[in-house]
Parts: C-alpha cells; sequence; structure tokens
C-alpha cells in the first residue's frame, strides 16, 4: 500500500519554477547516467511534471521524471498527459519506481506541510533511500503562484542546504518566507531557534541596502547576501545565483534544536 495521506492537491502553472531552476543546477543530475527525477505528489494535475520534464531538458535532453500521487484518481487523470520522457504512477513516500530504478532526483513541494512536524524525519528516510548515489531529496513549500519559496536538499547523510527564493520586486523583508518555510522548520521560526536568527541577521541586512534599490533589486540582494557571509553565516553560491532571488546557506546554519539525522 502507497505510504503517506492524500493531501489538498493544489497546483498551478509556473509554480514551481524557482526550484526547478535550482533543480537543473545540480552535479548529481548532470553527470547521472540515469537521469530519473520523480516529482513526488504533484496534485491534481500533471502541470508540475510536465513542467519539471520541459526544464530539466534543457540541461539533459534524456531526462525521464516520473509524476507519483497517492490518489487513483489524480494518476489517472494525470496519466492522459503521459508522453515521451513523463509518466505518472501511483504511490507515496515509498517511491515506487519499476524494474528496481532509483531517483537521481525526488522533488516533493507542497506535501510534509500538509503533515505533522513528527513524520517528517522519516519520510524524509523513505525518500532518501529510493535514491541513487549521490541522489538528492529536494523538498519545501512555496507559495499559490511560486514567488515566495523554500527547501532543504537531503542526501544519504542528511540534509545539506536550505534554500529560499523570492521574488525581489516590491520586497519589504525577506522573512516573508517564514510562512512558506518547510514543516521541519516552520515551527521553529521562534526565538532561541537558528533559523529565527537567520531570518532576523537576513531582513536587517536588507534593510540596510534598501539605497541599493535604485540600481535594481537584485544588487539589493546580492549586497545583503555578501553582508550575511561577512558576518559568519555559511552563505553558498555566488552572484550568479543571488540576482535569481535566491539565497542558500549550509543546513547547520538553520538546524532545528535537537535535531538528528539517526542513521
Amino acid at each position: 500500500m502507497p505510504i503517506g495521506s492524500i493531501t489538498r492537491g493544489t497546483t498551478g502553472t509556473n509554480r514551481l519554477r524557482r526550484v526547478d531552476r535550482w533543480i537543473a543546477t545540480l552535479p548529481g543530475l548532470r553527470r547521472t547516467a540515469d537521469p530519473l527525477v520523480v516529482d513526488l505528489g504533484y496534485g491534481a494535475s500533471a502541470t508540475t511534471s510536465l513542467e519539471l520534464h520541459q526544464r530539466l531538458s534543457k540541461v539533459r535532453p534524456d531526462v525521464e521524471v516520473v509524476g507519483i500521487e497517492i490518489d487513483p484518481a489524480r494518476v489517472k487523470l494525470a496519466s492522459l498527459s503521459a508522453r515521451p520522457g513523463v509518466s505518472f504512477r501511483l504511490g507515496g513516500f515509498e517511491v515506487p519506481l519499476p524494474d528496481g530504478r532509483r531517483a537521481a532526483v525526488i522533488r516533493a513541494l507542497n506535501v510534509l506541510r500538509q503533515y505533522d512536524e513528527s513524520l517528517v524525519l522519516e519520510n524524509w528516510h523513505r525518500c532518501v533511500d529510493r535514491l541513487q548515489p549521490g541522489g538528492v531529496l529536494v523538498e519545501g513549500t512555496c507559495n499559490e503562484v511560486g514567488r515566495v519559496a523554500s527547501w532543504v536538499d537531503v542526501t544519504a547523510d542528511g540534509p545539506q542546504t536550505f534554500t529560499i527564493s523570492l521574488r525581489l520586486d516590491g520586497l519589504d523583508r525577506p522573512s516573508i518566507v517564514a510562512e512558506r518555510l518547510p514543516k521541519v522548520l516552520i515551527h521553529r521560526n521562534v526565538e532561541g531557534e537558528k533559523v529565527h536568527a537567520f531570518l532576523a541577521a537576513l531582513d536587517k541586512h536588507w534593510q540596510y541596502n534598501a539605497p541599493l534599490s535604485i540600481y535594481a533589486p537584485s544588487q539589493r540582494w546580492i549586497a545583503t547576501a555578501q553582508a550575511l557571509r561577512a558576518d559568519g553565516w555559511p552563505v553558498l553560491g555566488n552572484k550568479s545565483r543571488w540576482r535569481l532571488g535566491e539565497l542558500t546557506v549550509d543546513w547547520h546554519a538553520v538546524e532545528p534544536l535537537g535535531f538528528a539525522w539517526g542513521r
């Protein structure tokens, strides 16, 4: 039996464009001999799986996307949109794949946010066990139009990084992402937790660099990332990613108190 429960299934065109763009840069996807990518919990239509294939095929023309859903009715509907390189099947966090294949990437966006926090770690483990060596689980949340997003990438060694991606035009405070943190972090945005301190520092430097907005919001964001790094935050990446409204930090910078990977 599939592991999990049926969620709301909310989806929409271009909603996951930010995380797809990030996935396209993953070295494991570009180097693997079997570029199999799973869209876990794709929702009420085939949209996000089809878009994922379209975007990743630009860097891996031979990419194969398998959409997995726990609702049989959704699988039946999505299968009407199957095409070469994109297929759909019934399943849950056990990530059933044919012929013993394993995924290079599993993308699970807006799925675990609808579960209890206590279930996050065990389902991370289930998904990671279905990855190829060097594979990545990308798990997180975004808002309905995809302009506010965040995710964690998880490997066999545990969580590696935390990324936020925001539409910078008209952005008041980056901490708006607090509403769309991954389930593992969304209840930890309180005094004494690392993610709370990180978002406070992010807001501080975004406000300090406000004058740079006359050049472009991206210049303000780049300066914010550089200031965070200068303060000792383990900010990864470079200007090419920052100007997109992305910011990635080492997982340990936001790791919840008492968190243990347990493997």
